[in-house]
């Protein structure tokens, strides 16, 4: 679990910056690619630690990739709950 956390604490932070400069503001319609670009800019969301990120995929032995990913998939999931309990 503390691996997790730590592979996911900063990219749940870049999904969600990147999801809200989409036209939709959701992450239910970002493709792996896009979030990649993302990920390769290191002026977008720079507070957040491409390093940490990496360290953190390395850590559970999963590609940088994958980690994206999974990560993405799981905020799809629930997107939807994190909306209505910040209103």
């Amino acid at each position: 679990m503390e691996k997790i956390l730590f592979a996911t604490d900063e990219l749940t932070g870049l999904i969600w910056a990147s999801a809200k400069m989409r036209p939709s503001k959701s992450t239910k319609d970002m493709e792996l690619s896009s979030l990649k670009k993302k990920f390769k800019d290191k002026k977008f969301a720079a507070g957040c630690s491409r390093d940490v990120i990496r360290r953190g995929a390395e850590q559970l032995g999963w590609e940088l990739d994958e980690l994206l990913q999974k990560t993405l998939d799981a905020m799809k999931e629930i997107e939807d709950e994190i909306e209505i309990k910040m209103k």
